[in-house]
């Protein structure tokens, strides 16, 4: 480990292009018009972070070099959204990706410390970042910064526009960068871009409100890192069911409720605390292996009060999240049609119910009851919690193994959120890894002793020791 200030130097940034000597470059004039799914999605910026502890031959020439190549199979990231007048609106205009293959920008960087030394408060210096807190028509789709470490180890700062594509989509754009670096000729997966109008779309009103819960401003919120303990896990499927990350994310919305409302004088118990995850929906619409554009849907679990929250059993709690997971298919049908009652609303949670009502005076919507998606907008009372376990991105070779450990990092969140991270390689995590960027500098006590409370582990601000 070293001693004194860590510094991180970076080379003046460049443009890469796609490579000639791959497919033939798009002809004058090509765009890919946004799926209903991409319409969804505001222009802010997405911050992966993947540490490679395993050295390979000149990370940043090595890495920049796939890139070009790799763009030529993916060029729409190579080019830049524009704008173009909606039919039948007079006034009103629509995002589309022109293939001009004008790049993305990339820095190579070198640390003047070991992958162990990088603190939560050098994350910054290890990525670019937009210059505003919405990524504008004219800049880059992607951003990516390669730190070289003393130690031998790398960094792959990775942020991209969400318009262009989801957390898997560009978790299957790096996988295939890392097989060009480690010499393959094609693609394994061949990229998929546009969407096939044959298939299952959303409704008008779905798209709307989807897009409404992710335009507020940026905020600036404590970052916090912690182990979810897999025997708190276990303790609470064995009695509740549900998944890892239905636990997982029960455990971080009362926690979270608990700390803003015990830190918060004046805080109103009866105001509402929704939840919402973000759900891939590939299977579910039959997008084409390879298509890596936007396939989620933001679900809300709009439930209740901070009061009810606060007060339920994370059983109860897993129960609601598992009742709107079922009901992420009625986003999908067309509108006016009916959904049908899921396993879980005929049978009922009794116990959050009674719950829910007794805190919000018997007026609480819960996930099952629907609620109206267009008027909850996701303020600071709101959590998003996202999995990161599936994406694949923890898959991403460049030539030395797959990352030591794969992170979420932003300055300013567009909304209070939670990330579950992949587990790091060689270690023996106890539990699920969160990078947690939800709470006020004022809560982050609060929230803290909430988490450890339950048996949580606190990650040092020196994340890869």
């Amino acid at each position: 480990m070293t001693s004194g200030v860590q510094l991180v130097t970076k080379s003046l940034p460049v443009v890469v292009v796609p490579s000639s000597s791959g497919p033939a470059p798009p002809t004058a004039g090509e765009t890919v018009r946004l799926s209903p799914f991409d319409r969804c999605v505001a222009p802010f910026p997405v911050t992966m972070l993947l540490a490679f502890d395993r050295p390979i031959q000149e990370p940043a020439e090595t890495i920049k070099s796939a890139l070009s190549r790799a763009l030529a199979h993916y060029r729409p990231i190579a080019g830049r959204l524009r704008l173009t007048p909606r039919p039948g609106d007079d006034d009103g205009e629509e995002p589309y990706i022109a293939c001009t293959d004008e790049g993305i920008t990339f820095v190579g960087a070198s640390a003047s410390c070991g992958l162990e030394d990088v603190t939560t408060a050098l994350l910054t210096d290890l990525v670019i970042r937009y210059p505003a807190e919405l990524c504008r028509d004219n800049e880059p789709l992607l951003l990516l910064q390669v730190t070289d470490f003393t130690c031998g180890g790398f960094t792959v700062g990775v942020t991209f526009n969400h318009v262009v594509a989801d957390g898997s989509g560009f978790a299957q754009f790096l996988r295939f960068v890392g097989e060009l670096a480690r010499g393959a000729p094609q693609p394994s997966l061949g990229p998929v871009r546009r969407w096939d109008d044959g298939l299952p779309s959303l409704p008008v009103s779905t798209v709307a409100a989807q897009k409404s819960t992710m335009t507020h401003g940026r905020k600036d919120l404590a970052r916090v890192d912690v182990v979810v303990p897999f025997s708190l896990i276990s303790g609470i499927k064995a009695e509740s069911g549900g998944t890892v990350f239905d636990v997982v994310t029960a455990v971080l919305w009362r926690c979270r409720t608990r700390a803003i409302m015990s830190a918060a004088a004046g805080d109103d118990p009866e105001s509402p605390a929704p939840l919402a995850f973000p759900s891939d929906v590939r299977a579910r619409v039959g997008a084409q292996a390879g298509y890596y554009g936007n396939c989620v849907v933001v679900q809300l679990v709009p439930a209740t009060t901070r009061a009810a929250v606060a007060s339920a059993g994370i059983g109860d709690l897993v129960a609601l999240i598992r009742r709107a997971k079922e009901k992420i298919p009625d986003l999908l049908l067309p509108a006016g049609t009916s959904p049908d009652p899921s396993p879980s609303e005929e049978q009922g949670t009794p116990a959050f119910d009674d719950a829910a009502a007794a805190g919000a005076g018997g007026t609480a919507v819960s996930a099952a009851e629907g609620g109206d998606q267009e008027e909850m907008k996701l303020a600071y009372n709101a959590l998003v919690v996202a999995n990161w376990r599936t994406l694949g991105v923890d898959e991403v070779d460049f030539g030395g193994g797959v990352p030591a450990s794969v992170t979420w990092h932003e300055e300013r969140a567009v909304v209070p959120g939670c990330v579950a991270c992949p587990p790091c390689r060689n270690r023996e995590d106890d539990g699920v890894r969160v990078a947690a960027i939800c709470v006020k500098t004022e809560h982050a006590g609060a929230f803290l002793e909430e988490l450890v409370s339950m048996g949580t582990r606190v990650l040092p601000s020196n994340l890869w020791a």
